[in-house]
């Protein structure tokens, strides 16, 4: 027998039928226009997880961003995959360090065949050199002196501005905010540094990737187990004449970091006689999401108290 349905129940069902039918188009029509909006954002594309902290910090939302490093990559050795041939050939926009850093990626920029516009953001500041096998190169690692973030903020907030005009009163805010907290920052880390005892201002790393940040802020680079690129292979030598150089120097600590294995500088402290410090220095990435250097700033900030508490000073928190 069928069932008899009164006009009140089935009208019912029409009008839950109906929101239904309402409820998904507009959730369509927002999805719709969610992509739309998104799809009119300028395509930025950032190498390095340094230059990408600060241009999403510059950019915020008007812009579709992609860093192409992970947090804790080695952008000396990083070797490119096709994904990235994809995001570059997309951009509009792309930000690399340059003076060399990110070797593998910038041939991939310079065969790419599109039309984005480049900017080396490292090389917008005078740099300090090094000398490789006879041969006076630029040091890449720029970002060690905070006055040289502050110029490579206003690079980024200037080429983004020349992209996209009608977004210019939130790059400059963005970018008014986070100049003002680095020079917050400047000035910080040389109250921090001033806590060493004089004789103990001597840094011993890795590799050498902290002279601009030892230039800035008083310290002096007694020695490295490796040179610029982590490429280099140290020998034997290379660790025994370093363990010797930090028993001379007599230095309290010397420091691994955070991209590279540090088996070896852990046999350079065992030879010399000295501690490794406990925490490991962040040097050409930001650290991981929700670890203490995953951004620019609480990068150098972990760096800054890390080196201070080795070398015999006391650091107060950066607020």
């Amino acid at each position: 027998m069928a069932m008899k349905i009164g006009k009140s129940k089935w009208l019912s069902i029409l009008g839950i039928v109906l929101g239904i039918c309402l409820s998904s188009c507009q959730a369509q029509v927002e999805t719709e226009n969610s992509v739309g909006e998104n799809e009119n954002k300028p395509r930025v594309v950032s190498t390095n997880t340094i230059i990408a902290d600060l241009t999403q910090q510059v950019g915020g939302d008007e812009i579709q961003h992609q860093g192409i490093l992970e947090p804790g990559t080695d952008p000396h050795i990083y070797e490119p995959v096709p994904q990235d041939t994809v995001a570059l050939e997309r951009a509009d926009l792309i930000f690399y360090n340059g003076y060399n850093l990110e070797a593998g990626l910038i041939k991939l920029i310079n065969a790419a065949g599109n039309e984005a516009k480049k900017l080396a953001v490292g090389e917008q500041v005078k740099p300090l050199n090094f000398e490789d096998e006879g041969q006076v190169e630029p040091d890449p690692h720029v970002w060690g002196d905070a006055e040289n973030a502050i110029i490579m903020v206003k690079a980024i907030r200037d080429r983004l501005i020349e992209l996209s005009p009608e977004d210019k009163d939130e790059f400059t805010e963005n970018a008014d905010i986070l100049i003002d907290e680095l020079e917050k920052l400047d000035i910080w880390i040389i109250q921090q540094i001033a806590t060493i005892p004089e004789n103990q201002r001597k840094l011993v790393t890795t590799h050498d990737a902290f002279q601009y940040y030892a230039n800035a802020y008083g310290l002096e680079v007694t020695g490295t187990l490796i040179g610029i690129s982590t490429e280099e292979q140290p020998s034997a030598q290379t660790v025994k004449n370093l363990s010797n150089e930090i028993k001379k120097t007599g230095v309290k600590a010397i420091f691994a970091e955070t991209t590279i294995n540090p088996l070896l500088i852990k046999t350079v402290a065992k030879e010399a006689g000295v501690n490794l410090a406990p925490q490991e220095l962040f040097s050409d990435s930001i650290g991981a999401i929700g670890s203490e250097g995953d951004s620019y700033v609480k990068m150098l900030v972990s760096n800054t108290c890390t080196i201070v508490n080795s070398l015999g000073g006391k650091c107060d928190s950066f607020d």
